[in-house]
């Protein structure tokens, strides 16, 4: 009987949901099965595990008094030593002993070489692409090498072969040392003829110098010149006041012009009068096409070799306007030791996922100078992966993500804080003029803060912004990492949470905001390479320190380091730091996660 009430009772209760059922209840139902599918299918995992980015930097148990505990990345825990090296094992060494730390030839090697099979990365969805086709195309295959490209504009692209470059730096490196060179002063835009120059340093034991390019003011470029004490100079004709230097510098010996095909047929030894023959003036045209085809083919062999010298970059410093204009204040020159560039440039390979890293498929662009020891450091870890690196000369001046990579179609690209910047603004003007494009944007911006889940580029509502998006390369969606560095005392913008939230969404690609330093190289601390949250406040956080830096913060002035709160000058230590502690003179706070930002 109890079987026979049930049924009864169950008859009678749907029997009256459907005579009941009217226009209202089927949309309702309608409803309620669009929302399920709609949330069942477009569901995401986070990037990452929300508790990485609650805690994102491990504080040392105990601190001293007036500082704030000491900060380290998850991946070097308190205890262990800072990632002082790339780990470089030579042939025949066994994969389980300890590598060498490194050096800057250790980097070129690797180009040459390619990388092994074992470590390629796969392909990403941003493939090496540029309005010159034949000339940028990649094969991502084991053992493959990365490719050197310079652009010159929207459609000219060319490559220099890994060979020829190789026997540039062989040549180039051995006259500047059969002519008493020691102290080479690099004063070029981003070129093949800068790297080959910065490595022809390192294999032949001189110091590079690089100078800030295309200085207005000659009296400032002749007292770098001077502070350094450099013995030759490698620039382009054009910009470089010849006759001011030598008249002005008399420890100057050795000159070497950059000269393009248009201006190589030209006379560019001649010495200004009354100099005699105390400046050896050359080309590189000159030095390269005059030597035996079979010469420089080979790299001079690691064994026996001396570490490499120092490499001495200008930090730019901010000017102060006063009644009589810009106050001069010369660039703080700081010497970098090659295990302080190593270490950085591993600590930056270390920061990428291993399923994101650099590797064959990349098209890496540095839109900001090479002079940035940020920017280098990035470039050398770019070539370390075999990734193809495109040289613009003109795109660090350029004002705009468009116009800097115009032309190419890059996957990975450092730039600047003020073309972001102007790049958003143009950006977020054009999405704020539709009702449509706004709610886009909001919506999108959940997805990122509240999910921790990059939006597709390719995703079906993600295109109805392709038009207001960007043109960021020739193949826009291509771009799948932004690098940006806020340079501490330079006076350069300071970006906000939200800056750096919209780019996410406007270019499709992960953004990195690292704060640099003069005394630190690569970067001090950086985002986590999943972390997409919108953080209130004034200016974004900058991350955790990475492998190769520790940060602090220690009491100056009215702020004061307390158990409730970590305020005061910010303190950067590590392998990567010259002299292994640098206090960085402006005023920072340790926040809830353990990441540092300004105050």
């Amino acid at each position: 009987m109890s079987f026979d009430n049930t049924m009864w009772h169950f008859d009678e209760g749907v029997t009256g949901l459907f005579g009941q059922w009217n226009l209202y209840s089927t949309l309702l139902v309608t409803l309620l099965i669009g929302v399920l599918t709609y949330h069942l299918t477009t569901r995401s995992e986070p990037d990452t595990h929300p508790v990485l980015l609650a805690r994102q930097a491990q504080g040392s148990p105990v601190r001293q008094e007036g500082e704030s505990p000491v900060y380290r990345s998850r991946s070097a825990p308190h205890g262990m030593p800072l990632n002082p090296g790339l780990e470089v094992r030579d042939p025949g060494v066994s994969k389980w002993a300890k590598g060498r730390d490194g050096d800057l030839r250790d980097i070129w090697r690797r180009v040459v070489a390619g990388v092994p099979e074992s470590e390629v990365a796969p392909t990403h969805s941003g493939t090496i692409a540029a309005t010159a086709a034949a000339a940028v195309t990649s094969k991502s295959t084991a053992g493959s090498r990365g490719r050197i490209l310079t652009s010159f504009g929207s459609e000219s692209v060319a490559e220099t072969s890994i060979d020829d470059m190789t026997r540039q730096i062989n040549l180039i490196g051995q006259h500047m040392l059969d002519q008493g060179g020691a102290r080479v002063a690099i004063y070029l835009p981003n070129s093949v003829e800068f790297l080959a120059s910065l490595f022809a340093c390192s294999f032949y034991n001189m110091t590079a110098i690089l100078l800030p390019y295309d200085q207005q003011d000659d009296a400032v470029l002749v007292s770098m010149l001077r502070r350094s004490a450099a013995d030759t100079v490698i620039t382009a004709p054009g910009c470089f006041p010849f006759d001011t230097v030598v008249q002005t510098y008399p420890a100057l010996r050795q000159l070497i012009w950059v000269v393009d095909e248009g201006s190589a047929h030209l006379d560019w030894n001649e010495v200004p009068k009354g100099m005699g023959s105390s400046v050896n003036v050359s080309t590189w045209q000159e030095v390269v096409n005059d030597a035996p085809e079979a010469a420089g083919r080979d790299l001079p062999s690691p064994e026996g070799q001396t570490p490499p010298r120092d490499v001495t970059v200008f930090w730019d410093l901010a000017r102060s306007e006063g009644s009589s204009g810009v106050s001069a204040k010369p660039e703080e020159m700081v010497r970098f030791t090659s295990g302080n560039i190593v270490s950085a440039v591993a600590a930056q390979l270390f920061a990428i996922p291993s399923a994101q890293r650099f590797g064959p498929s990349d098209l890496f662009l540095p839109a900001d100078s090479l002079t940035h020891m940020h920017t280098l450091v990035l470039t050398l870890a770019a070539l370390y992966s075999n990734a193809s690196v495109v040289l613009n000369s003109v795109a660090p001046a350029a004002g705009d993500l468009s116009l800097a990579t115009r032309g190419i179609a890059p996957t990975v690209v450092v730039a600047t804080p003020a073309a972001v910047l102007y790049t958003h603004e143009q950006t977020e003007r054009n999405v704020k003029s539709s009702v449509f494009a706004s709610l886009l944007l909001g919506w999108q911006t959940r997805t990122l803060h509240d999910s921790g889940v990059l939006p597709s580029a390719t995703a079906l509502v993600s295109r109805f912004l392709d038009n207001m998006r960007p043109a960021v390369g020739t193949a826009p969606g291509k771009l799948r990492l932004l690098y940006i560095a806020e340079r501490a005392t330079a006076g350069t913008p300071a970006l906000s949470s939200t800056v750096l939230s919209n780019l996410r969404v406007f270019t499709g690609a992960r953004v990195i905001y690292a704060l640099t330093a003069a005394k630190v190289a690569g970067a001090a601390a950086q985002t986590a390479f999943y972390d997409y949250r919108v953080t209130p406040g004034k200016y974004a956080p900058f991350g955790s320190p990475l492998t190769s830096t520790e940060y602090l913060v220690r009491s100056k002035g009215p702020h004061e380091v307390a158990d409730d709160k970590c305020e005061g000058e910010i303190v950067i230590r590590g392998p990567a730091v010259v002299g292994s502690e640098a206090a960085l003179g402006i005023i920072g706070r340790i926040r809830d996660d353990n990441t540092l930002a300004y105050f």
